[in-house]
């Protein structure tokens, strides 16, 4: 091996200066795996980026795992559910919970001097985690869930907008309850904003007691528990595993088959992600092919003379093989850096931005996974590199005699 590393580092041109059409050739296979690489990454980094901050919107108004009343209809009329301190330990128990929370939502409309706008009040309890709002939250601050019940809740800047609601507002709200109605002053304490417009102008966070009021219920019952999964891809042995603890009059729903259109949307997406990553590296495969059929047919009479010599056919090509995966391996170390520093800046500064009414987010995600990088550099170089055995068959063809009489 080390003959066929010498001989590489000698006779092939090591830069795009030299004579000859392999030189330029070659820099232009580094900058064409480059570019590949750089597109795969970009695109993989960039639809991922955009499939988790959607899924990771519509968890957070919610869940991963929700379990509620069989008889549940709707958000506008929950079933309660009793309180049970040993089904609640029976579920936080499952591998791969890692948080229950209760909860309970009642629909209602907000009425202001101008105009009537329909709402759901989702009322969270004290231990609820608020790392999704705190993370959306513009203005104020979340409602404070301590002992005594508050009047404050958090509303979306779409509603904010619609009925003119600054932080310290007062928001008149109505809700249906049996024949009549019951209202409520509630306080405007802080504005968030998702950019998911679906959940933005409905959603009213608040505080659960109110809604266990205002349904005339006991601080036993509730509208249900919601579970936060540790990793979303196991999300159906999670919810198997809760769903064996569930009584029979409790029943359990994943995100996914909540939400079964936007999940199917965002599996499309995958689609295009195969289809990106197939044609960038046709492109790296057809330029460092391209490059190496050059080499050989530029260097067919030193071939000719390595023949005569006693140097074997597959020892002449792995000396080009060296020489090509040395253009792969360039190529593919400059595209992964190039679209590391891109994510990074767009990550850090999101200097791309979006229509947040068609996208539901103001700029362009991107998710930077060094599993993303090693696999797509590492997948790229291996189909660069079969390829390459389609030029490097070429070099048995060549026959000593023919090169050495045609270069005399």
């Amino acid at each position: 091996m080390y003959f066929e590393r010498f001989i590489a580092g000698r006779f092939m041109p090591r830069s795009g200066t030299e004579s000859g059409f392999s030189g330029p050739l070659s820099a232009i296979a580094v900058a064409s795996v480059a570019l590949g690489v750089t597109v795969m990454i970009m695109a993989v980094s960039i639809l991922r980026g955009f499939q988790g901050d959607i899924a990771g919107k519509v968890v957070g108004f919610g869940s991963h795992l929700t379990v509620r009343s069989y008889e549940a209809t709707h958000a506008y009329e929950e079933e309660p559910v009793e309180v049970d301190s040993a089904l609640e330990a029976r579920m936080r128990a499952v591998p791969g919970v890692r948080h229950l929370q209760r909860f309970a939502t009642k629909g209602g409309m907000v009425k202001t001097e101008e105009q009537i706008y329909g709402i759901v009040l989702r009322g969270l309890s004290a231990d609820y985690d608020t790392t999704f709002f705190s993370t959306y939250l513009t203005e104020g601050h979340l409602p404070k869930m301590d002992s005594a019940v508050t009047n404050e809740v958090l509303v979306s800047s779409t509603i904010a907008r619609k009925l003119k609601l600054d932080v310290g507002d007062k928001m008149r709200t109505y809700f249906w309850q049996g024949e009549g109605y019951r209202s409520r002053a509630f306080t405007v304490g802080g504005i968030y904003n998702t950019d998911l417009t679906e959940m933005d102008e409905v959603y009213v966070v608040g505080d659960l007691r109110q809604v266990q009021r205002l349904n005339g219920w006991g601080d036993s019952l509730v509208g249900g528990y919601e579970l936060l999964v540790e990793d979303f891809d196991r999300i159906d042995e999670a919810a198997d595993g809760v769903l064996a603890t569930l009584p029979y009059d409790l029943t359990l729903q994943t995100v996914v088959s909540a939400n079964p259109v936007l999940f199917s949307w965002l599996d499309l997406l995958n689609t295009n992600i195969r289809l990106i990553l197939a044609i960038m590296s046709l492109v790296c495969a057809v330029a460092v092919v391209s490059a190496l059929l050059i080499m050989i047919f530029e260097k067919s009479a030193t071939i000719g003379l390595l023949k005569t010599m006693g140097a074997t056919d597959a020892s002449i090509r792995r000396i080009f093989m060296i020489k090509a995966g040395g253009l792969i391996a360039k190529g593919v170390a400059i595209g992964c850096g190039v679209a590391l520093a891109l994510c990074w800046v767009q990550k850090q500064w999101q200097l791309v931005k979006l229509d947040a009414e068609s996208y539901s987010m103001s700029y362009v995600p991107v998710e930077i996974n060094v599993w993303t990088f090693v696999a797509i550099g590492a997948g790229a170089a291996a189909v660069c590199v079969a390829a390459l055995l389609i030029p490097a068959a070429h070099i048995s063809r060549i026959s000593p005699a023919i090169t050495v009489r045609s270069e005399k």
